[in-house]
């Protein structure tokens, strides 16, 4: 009987936790709504603040006034601010994103035309990130080696301050103009994938690797290690089973994070190596001033980083329930 008893309050504890996180989930969905209406409206007003507009690459030179305010009306331009934003949000929730001014074209048709890039070269370069950082991480916090320590730190540090289109220019010299073993620019192979895959993935492992690396020598130290070592458990079982688990929750964040930065960081990489994705999308559309453009393009990387946000903060609850407990 005790037994029953013992296995149903079990079943109760992970219906509690599971309803806890479902809660969690959904409050968290709840806020995600002010959070974008807010950055909808940074986005809006950033762009329309710049000087020029891309009536100035649609009218020829010499055009009359007359001209320019037929243009203006065309587009919706010579309506109040405020009025223009509403208008385009009212679009964006019916899935419209409107229609590029200087490409004439659908933005949405735009976007999902380059997204596919973006999302290869932001998924390999997280990958690579992810599984380097946490190992250099892993191998920095267990082995003690004062060389190797040493080096793990020098990486991360360099990781951490070398700015990306310096490191994709030096990469370009060395492995495209040097040895010739890459191509400089262009889409059209998996190997011109690599070097904007390192480029982006370098300053990521770093910082898996330092947030790695500290949150194993955190737990390391804990009291439950101690009794592990005293039951006789070998080096190995202790940090697959019992310490990499514990110090996977900052580590989770750190890369749920990533999921948005990385996609952010591929606007400077796609630019550098030539590449198609939202990067190039976007700079293409800041030169234009095709604010339709501008504003789909960046709403869809603020989207990225708060849909990395919002993976981090479930995961971290999921794995750690004083995080749910706290949220009550």
């Amino acid at each position: 009987m005790s037994a029953f008893s013992f296995g149903g309050s079990a079943d109760t504890r992970v219906q509690n936790g599971s309803g806890m996180l479902l809660r969690y989930t959904f409050r968290r969905l709840l806020m995600l709504i002010p959070v974008s209406i807010s950055i909808s409206v940074v986005i809006f007003m950033i762009v329309h603040l710049l000087p020029g507009d891309p009536i100035d690459n649609l009218i020829r030179v010499g055009s009359s006034p007359e001209a320019r305010e037929r243009l203006a009306t065309k587009y919706g331009l010579d309506r109040p601010l405020i009025t223009q934003y509403f208008v385009w949000m009212g679009n964006m929730f019916r899935g419209d994103f409107g229609q590029a001014i200087v490409l004439r074209r659908p933005v949405s048709d735009l976007i999902m035309q380059n997204l596919p890039f973006s999302l290869t070269l932001g998924g390999l370069a997280f990958a690579f990130s992810s599984v380097v950082g946490m190992t250099l991480g892993t191998i920095s916090a267990v082995v003690r080696n004062p060389i190797l320590e040493r080096f793990v730190r020098g990486f991360i540090l360099l990781g951490s301050t070398v700015p990306g289109f310096w490191l994709a220019l030096l990469l370009i010299l060395l492995f495209s103009v040097t040895l010739g073993w890459l191509p400089v620019s262009g889409a059209k192979t998996w190997s011109a994938l690599v070097l904007p895959v390192l480029t982006i993935g370098f300053g990521g492992i770093a910082l898996v690797a330092r947030v790695t690396r500290v949150a194993l020598i955190d737990v390391r130290h804990e009291d439950f290690v101690t009794l592990l070592h005293a039951k006789g458990l070998s080096r190995s079982a202790i940090l697959f089973r019992h310490l990499l688990p514990h110090a996977l929750v900052p580590v989770v964040t750190i890369l749920a994070l990533r999921i948005g930065w990385i996609l952010g960081g591929a606007v400077t990489a796609e630019f550098v190596f030539g590449r198609p994705g939202l990067g190039s999308l976007l700079i293409r559309a800041l030169g234009q001033r095709d604010f339709p453009v501008i504003q789909g393009s960046m709403l869809m990387l603020a989207l990225a980083v708060m849909l990395g946000t919002l993976i981090g903060d479930i995961l971290q609850a999921a794995m750690d329930p004083r995080i749910r407990e706290a949220s009550k």
